[in-house]
C-alpha cells in the first residue's frame, strides 16, 4: 500500500491541530481540566501523536453542568425564532469550514475523505431542519371533553448531557445537538476519547454563531470518569447516548440514583436479506455499500449478508470479487474507499475475529489480514460458510469485515435475521411485493429498508429494538425525548368537587 502525500491544507491543519491542546468549553470559556491531566489523540494512520486533550474529571463536568443550569432558564425563555437563526447561523459556519472539518475527521478517525466530504454538509442540514422546528416545539394538542378544555404543552426538559461516539462523530454530534438545542436545553458534551478534534471545532463554531455562554459546554475525557460523573450529575436531567451497548447499561445504571431520563442509541448486528426474485446488481452494490463504507465502522452496517440457497453460490462469487477489489489506503487519497481503523485497540479486536471464524469453521473467503506494518490497515474481509451460531454471526465487530450464511426459505431467513441480541436495521431485496411487508413486519429491527440501503429522511424515527437501544431520533421523536409534555385541564361549566367533611 502507497500512501499518497497530504494535501497542503491537510498538512497546515496537522501541524495546527499538533502545536494545540484541545480544551474543555465552559461556560464560554475554554478552559483546563481541573486535574491539569491530558491525554494523546492518535491518528490512525500511523498511530503517530496528532494533538493532546485536557482529560476531564468530576470537577470539569460539575462546572459544566453548573454552567448548562445556569444559562437554562434565559435559553428556554428565548423566543423559537430567536432559536432558529442562531442555529441557521450554526449551519452555515459548518459549510464555511467543511473542507476543514472533513480533513480532521479523516485524520482524527481514518475515514475515507470521500465520505466525509459529505458530513459537514449533513450536519448542517441536521441544524436547520431542527432549527425550522424551534418555533413550533412547544406545541401540543387540544383535547376538549365535557365541561373541560385540556390541552398539552410541551416544555425543554433542562440541562442534558450527550456522550457522542468514535466512527463519524461530527455528525453524529449534531444529530444529538441540534435537537436538543432546538427544544430549549442546554447541553454538556463529552464525545469519545479517541476522536474529540471536530467536537471542538463544532463548540467553536457555535460559540461564533453567538450561541450564549453556558448553553453549549464541552468536557474532554474518558468515559470511566467525565462519562461517568455527567450520567450522575444531578444537574443533568437526560443522557442521550451513542455507543456500545454495554456500555449504554452502565449509563442506565449510573443515571438511576437521579431518575434520569435515557436515550441510547447502541450496537447492531444488521441482516441484509436477498431473495431470489430481487434486482441482485443492485442488491450486491447496496450489500458491498453498507458494510464496507465508513470502514464498516457504524452501527447501521449490514454486517449480516443472507442469500438464498438458489442463488448463494452465484451471489457470493461476484461478491468476494467486489470485495477483492476495495481500495484501501490513505483516509486523504479521494480514490481511497477503506481506510485504517480508528484505534490500535478496535484494530486488535477487528482482527481477532479472522481466528475466531476459522476456530468455528467459517471460511474467509478474502482478507482476513492487515495490510502492512504501518498504521491500522485491515483488509476487506469476507467470511463465508458460516451459520447463525457463530460469534462472527452474533457478535458486533465493527470493522470492514462481512458474514454471508445461506438461507433456504422465507422462513428460515426471518429465524436467522431474528436471531441476534441485537435489533437495530435490517434490509431486504425481494421483488414480491406481499413479501415485502410480510417479512418487513416480521423483523425485529427498529428500521427496515426494502429494496435499498440506508436513506435517511430526518422527519423519520431513528432507533432500535433488543440491545440496540431505547428511544427514538428524528423529527418530533427527539422532541419527545428532550421536552416534557404538560396536560392542562380548565373546568368551563362549573365543575364541582365532591364534598367531603361538610354538614
Amino acid at each position: 500500500m502507497t500512501a499518497v502525500p497530504s494535501p497542503k491544507p491537510a498538512e497546515q491543519l496537522r501541524q495546527t491541530l499538533f502545536k494545540r491542546r484541545l480544551k474543555h468549553f465552559i461556560g464560554g470559556e475554554w478552559q483546563d481540566s481541573a486535574n491539569g491531566e491530558t491525554f494523546e489523540v492518535h491518528t490512525p494512520t500511523d498511530n503517530s501523536l496528532l494533538t493532546v486533550a485536557a482529560s476531564g474529571d468530576a470537577r470539569d463536568i460539575d462546572r459544566a453542568a453548573q454552567a448548562a443550569w445556569d444559562a437554562f432558564p434565559a435559553w428556554k425563555a428565548l423566543d423559537g425564532k430567536a432559536r432558529r437563526k442562531l442555529l441557521y447561523k450554526v449551519a452555515a459556519l459548518i459549510e464555511e469550514r467543511a473542507e476543514e472539518l472533513a480533513l480532521a475527521e479523516s485524520m482524527d478517525t481514518g475515514q475515507a475523505i470521500r465520505f466525509m466530504k459529505s458530513a459537514a454538509v449533513r450536519a448542517a442540514e441536521n441544524f436547520r431542519f431542527f432549527a425550522d422546528r424551534a418555533e413550533a416545539a412547544q406545541d401540543g394538542l387540544s383535547l376538549p371533553t365535557a365541561g373541560f378544555l385540556n390541552y398539552t404543552l410541551r416544555q425543554p426538559i433542562g440541562p442534558v448531557g450527550i456522550i457522542t461516539p468514535w466512527n463519524t462523530p461530527f455528525m453524529l454530534s449534531s444529530w444529538k445537538i441540534a435537537p436538543a438545542l432546538a427544544s430549549g436545553c442546554t447541553v454538556v458534551h463529552k464525545p469519545a476519547e479517541w476522536s474529540p478534534v471536530t467536537a471542538t471545532l463544532l463548540a467553536e463554531i457555535m460559540h461564533e454563531a453567538g450561541i450564549p455562554a453556558g448553553v453549549i459546554n464541552l468536557v474532554h475525557g474518558y468515559g470511566e470518569t467525565a462519562g461517568k460523573a455527567l450520567t450522575e450529575h444531578p444537574h443533568i436531567k437526560a443522557i442521550a447516548f451513542i455507543g456500545e451497548s454495554s456500555t449504554g447499561s452502565l449509563i442506565q445504571k449510573q443515571g438511576a440514583d437521579t431518575l434520569k431520563r435515557v436515550h441510547l442509541e447502541l450496537g447492531g448486528k444488521n441482516p441484509v436479506v436477498v431473495f431470489a426474485d430481487a434486482d441482485l446488481d443492485r442488491a450486491l452494490d447496496a450489500a458491498v455499500f453498507m458494510l464496507y463504507s465508513l470502514n464498516g465502522q457504524r452501527c447501521t452496517s449490514s454486517s449480516r449478508l443472507l442469500v438464498e440457497r438458489s442463488i448463494h453460490d452465484g451471489f457470493v462469487e461476484k461478491l468476494a470479487e467486489r470485495v477483492s477489489n476495495i481500495k484501501v489506503g490513505d483516509p486523504l487519497d479521494p480514490a481511497t474507499e477503506v481506510g485504517p481503523l480508528i484505534h490500535l485497540r478496535q484494530f486488535e479486536k477487528v482482527c481477532s475475529y479472522f481466528d475466531i471464524a476459522k476456530q468455528d469453521g467459517a471460511t474467509v473467503a478474502v482478507g482476513g489480514e492487515r495490510i502492512g506494518e504501518v498504521g491500522n490497515y485491515v483488509r476487506p474481509t469476507l467470511f463465508t460458510n458460516a451459520r447463525s451460531d457463530m460469534r462472527i454471526a452474533q457478535e458486533e465487530i465493527f470493522g470492514p469485515v462481512l458474514t454471508v450464511i445461506p438461507f433456504e426459505d422465507e422462513a428460515d431467513a426471518l429465524r436467522i435475521a431474528n436471531d441476534v441480541p441485537y435489533g437495530l436495521a435490517g434490509y431486504l431485496w425481494t421483488n414480491d411485493l406481499t413479501r415485502a411487508h410480510r417479512f418487513a413486519q416480521g423483523l425485529d429491527v427498529g428500521m427496515i429498508w426494502v429494496n435499498s440501503e440506508n436513506v435517511r429522511h430526518l422527519p423519520s424515527p431513528f432507533g432500535g429494538m433488543k440491545a440496540s437501544g431505547i428511544g427514538r431520533d428524528g423529527g418530533d421523536y427527539s422532541f419527545d425525548f428532550y421536552m416534557e409534555t404538560k396536560n392542562i385541564a380548565v373546568n368551563l361549566d362549573g365543575h364541582r368537587a365532591a364534598k367531603l367533611g361538610g354538614s
